[in-house]
């Protein structure tokens, strides 16, 4: 063997080291591609997000947005509405609230405007007074830009009547009931499509008749809100 011969061999082959520096690099290419399009997207999200924060100052929404000072949430379905309706009729109505002249009531049929007779008719009366005509009027105003149906009841006390123009509580009841079906008609131009009227006599009282204060309770009529029909 020629002296340093091994050494030339060695300076033939050293290409072989660039060879395996450029596939060990390829290797590490392709598996880095493999990983990426193998990444879990549970986890990158996140990462992206806080990369996003980092890089570009922005918050990532991570919950409910916040309502503005003053803003408000404005409820919805029948119970809501009927609500929002109560407090209309509270604030446009207090004066005659705090006076008698009428109650805000809620029960099983509703919202009910109850005007006692002695706000409304004269004593065995289908005349409605002139502060009765305000009263309905003012009521079926706040109302009506809700869109909902009124139902009319005309109630008595006990006490049987027996006149010319009523035979029966049940006869004056319904009378009542249906003159005010006919102002709101008439005079407030009301849809008639959303009104209806019943009258009950004394069979469905709000108290006892066992004191004149309660039978003068029980004599009224109440005006009931409703869903409208159409």
């Amino acid at each position: 063997m020629r002296p340093g011969g091994s050494q030339r061999g060695g300076g033939q082959d050293r290409w072989l080291l660039s060879y395996a520096d450029f596939v060990t690099l390829l290797f590490a290419l392709f598996v880095t591609m493999y990983a990426v399009s193998t990444v879990d997207a549970d986890k990158l999200n996140p990462a992206a997000s806080s990369m996003r924060v980092a890089f570009e100052g922005q918050v990532p929404h991570t919950g409910p947005v916040p309502i503005p000072e003053g803003a408000s949430i404005v409820p919805e379905g029948p119970e809501a509405r009927l609500d929002e309706v109560r407090n209309e009729l509270a604030r446009t109505l207090a004066d005659a609230i705090a006076a008698g002249r009428l109650e805000l009531i809620r029960d099983a049929r509703g919202l009910v405007v109850s005007l006692p007779e002695s706000a409304t008719f004269d004593p065995a009366s289908t005349e409605l007074t002139e502060g009765a005509l305000d009263l309905i009027a003012r009521v079926a105003g706040s109302v009506e830009p809700f869109g909902l149906s009124l139902s009319i009841e005309g109630h008595t006390d006990d006490i049987p009547i027996n006149t010319r123009a009523f035979r029966s509580n049940w006869e004056l009841s319904t009378a009542r009931a249906s003159t005010v079906i006919r102002f709101l008609i008439e005079r407030v131009v009301f849809d008639p499509r959303r009104l209806s009227a019943a009258g009950y006599g004394e069979f469905h009282p709000r108290v006892a008749n066992d004191s004149p204060e309660n039978r003068a309770r029980n004599r009224r009529v109440d005006i009931v809100i409703l869903e409208a029909t159409s």
